[in-house]
């Protein structure tokens, strides 16, 4: 494998950088160090602070595998099975002597040399980089330490004569090969671990940059309309949205009108619809109708990419006690070399002769001892692996400070829709009117609503068809927006929708008023069925706890935390879902500005607050809670 140098800058002085390129870099590209984001520099790298590889600044899509673990894991596979009979030969004490005789160092030395030179070469890079900026770390005890050992061994074996008599362990003066290789292979198993972590919530990135469509449809000045990819789209571009299409990129609409399902970035199952002049956000899911948007913000300024390069930050952040890390570790690398080199002297000026072989061996003790380096790596690989853990869980950290904060909270805020419950609504119940059966209600409802995206259509005509009923053709269908909808079916004039859409069509729905009220009390939203006039029944639909709520607000409660529910939803059903929930705190129909409020009267009694929301409407109350939780589920499907 060739490796071209890559050249940049880092407090006025030039580095050159030694890097696996991966299958598809973009050598254009921004690139930063995971744990010191002041490093920048133009294609990929190793970082001239801690040696760790640089990565993109804005993750892609497309990236290709990470070549470092790929490398790092072939260099670890090849040579493990020599560090293992390296090891087993030097521990045996001196079971392999009939076999080799004298020969044994210079077996040691054939089967350790691959690993300490090619497995270790890239730490040996590293350590010369450390040296070279005057910034101690981890990779230059490594790098010394082993350096150290496998230098003094080669020389004990080429050249044993150089050595006292005393020096010698039967036939051959001691060597340290052993130990330079299990180093090399256990620092290598330790950056295997640490870059597949990071792997990992590399890959949470790109599934979130995977929610963006590839292409889009342009409207050319003629008229005419052709698909182009989603990079070659300018602001001012006229773009086509058709049904079932997502959005792709920011922008206002300029024709049209359409459920847009925002549940991406606001969590609210219930699409929002879109006229001309509404500004529309890329990512989200077109529903229904046709739109013609005009495109403002591309690229990295759309609001899917601003969420990418602020989860991207969780792993570039370092957390308080990362940071105290790192200090000390800077400070420990210094120290420890200092030790070795004065261990050295103080053996070669006081100790007994040969006083200066006593130095080197002891000299390189100190540097094989301490160059695991624990203090330096274990802070690091502890935030790395926790936020690769969780990214395979679908929890992604904005910074590795929330990682230690999280233990401080005493207080959790919930929201409730997309965040307690599935935020997708399903069927409830149904009340029929005298003279009307559950059935006939559900299957004309049902049959108005084959023409309706909207979500709570969705739930209505889904379980009719799981009861097998036979649903009509409507033979006309207008949706009204907010309201309801309304048609024909079977040729008779229907209305579903609230009470302002039986208030347009004069439809007494007060007999069924005491009926409806009972099923929001159960949590539900309810909607009035009228044929021809005359109200026919109530059609309920509710937006059902997920199934892992209860047990997650148990073990939160056992673990000490005090749970309160707030919503934007009606006092009457959020405290039907509280008592369902066993939530005993339980704020109804607040706004945005309601849940600051809430959460700053607790931090005010000396509370660690966290809040759990699923949207832009929670965001004020997220920005200022000690610890923000946001729920950011997938958009539906239809």
């Amino acid at each position: 494998m060739s490796h071209e140098p890559v050249h940049g800058t880092h407090s006025g002085h030039a580095h050159h950088h030694d890097h696996r390129p991966a299958v598809a870099v973009d050598p254009g590209a921004e690139y930063t160090c995971p744990m010191h984001p002041e490093i920048r520099q133009t294609g990929p790298g190793t970082c001239p602070k801690c040696g760790m590889a640089l990565e993109p600044v804005m993750p892609g899509a497309a990236d290709g595998d990470n070549a470092e673990l790929a490398d790092f894991r072939h260099r670890f596979w090849r040579t493990l099975p020599l560090t293992v009979l390296v090891t087993v030969i030097a521990m045996s004490g001196g079971v392999f002597d009939p076999l080799f005789g004298a020969a044994r160092p210079w077996v040691e030395l054939a089967l350790a040399t691959p690993v300490v030179l090619w497995s270790g070469r890239p730490f040996f890079v590293r350590c010369a980089q450390s040296i070279r900026n005057r910034s101690p770390n981890m990779w230059t005890l490594i790098g010394l330490g082993t350096g150290a050992a496998y230098t003094y061994s080669v020389i004990a074996t080429v050249a044993p004569e150089v050595f006292p008599a005393s020096f010698r362990m039967g036939e051959h003066v001691a060597v340290y090969f052993e130990a330079a290789a299990v180093i090399i292979s256990l620092t290598l198993l330790g950056q295997v671990m640490e870059l597949k972590a990071r792997a990992q919530t590399g890959a949470a990135i790109k599934a979130l940059l995977g929610l963006a469509p590839k292409t889009a449809r342009r409207i050319r000045p003629d008229g005419g309309e052709e698909d182009i990819p989603l990079t070659h789209v300018h602001p001012g571009d006229r773009l086509r949205i058709r049904p079932g299409e997502k959005v792709p990129v920011d922008g206002v609409v300029a024709e049209g009108e359409s459920a847009v399902d925002e549940s991406m970035l606001t969590g609210e199952p219930i699409p929002l619809t879109k006229r001309a002049g509404d500004k529309v956000i890329g990512a989200t899911l077109n529903t229904s109708g046709t739109l013609v948007m005009v495109a403002e913000r591309i690229g990295t300024q759309t609001m899917l990419s601003q969420i990418v390069q602020m989860v991207a930050q969780a792993q570039r952040s370092r957390a308080p006690m990362q940071r105290l890390a790192d200090v000390v570790a800077g400070w420990f690398v210094s120290v420890v070399v200092l030790v070795a080199i004065a261990t050295f002297l103080g053996w070669g000026f006081f100790g007994p002769q040969p006083s200066w072989a006593y130095g080197l061996i002891n000299a390189v003790a100190v540097l094989i001892i301490a160059c695991p380096c624990a203090l330096g790596l274990a802070t690091p690989m502890s935030v790395m692996v926790a936020t690769g853990k969780a990214a395979t869980h679908g929890v992604l950290f904005r910074d590795a400070a929330a990682i230690e904060a999280l233990r401080k909270v005493d207080t959790l805020i919930v929201d409730k829709t997309g965040t307690l419950t599935e935020g997708r609504p399903a069927f409830h119940g149904i009340v029929a009117a005298p003279a009307w059966s559950e059935s006939e209600v559900l299957r004309i409802a049902a049959s108005l609503d084959q023409g309706s995206e909207h979500p709570l259509a969705h739930a209505i005509v889904a379980e009719a068809r799981r009861r097998g009923l036979a649903l009509g053709k409507p033979e006309s269908f207008e949706s009204s927006s907010g309201i309801g909808v309304r048609g024909s079916v079977d040729g008779r004039r229907v209305a579903l929708g609230n009470t302002a859409l039986m208030a347009d069509e004069q439809v007494a729905w007060q007999t069924l008023a005491e009926r409806a009220e009972a099923l929001r009390l159960q949590g539900a939203s309810v909607m009035y069925l009228a044929v021809d006039g005359e109200p026919a029944g109530l059609i309920a639909v509710a937006d059902p706890l997920k199934a892992s709520t209860p047990e997650a607000l148990e073990a939160l409660r056992a673990s000490g935390l005090r749970i309160i529910m707030a919503t934007g939803d009606g006092l009457t059903t959020a405290r039907a879902v509280g008592a369902r929930l066993g939530i005993d705190e339980v704020h109804g129909e607040v706004r945005p500005a309601d849940k600051d409020d809430l959460v700053g009267k607790f931090q005010a009694e000396g509370r660690i607050v966290a809040m759990a929301g699923d949207g832009i409407n929670d965001a004020p109350a997220l920005a200022r809670s000690n610890v923000g939780i946001a729920w950011v589920p997938e958009p539906m499907s239809r």
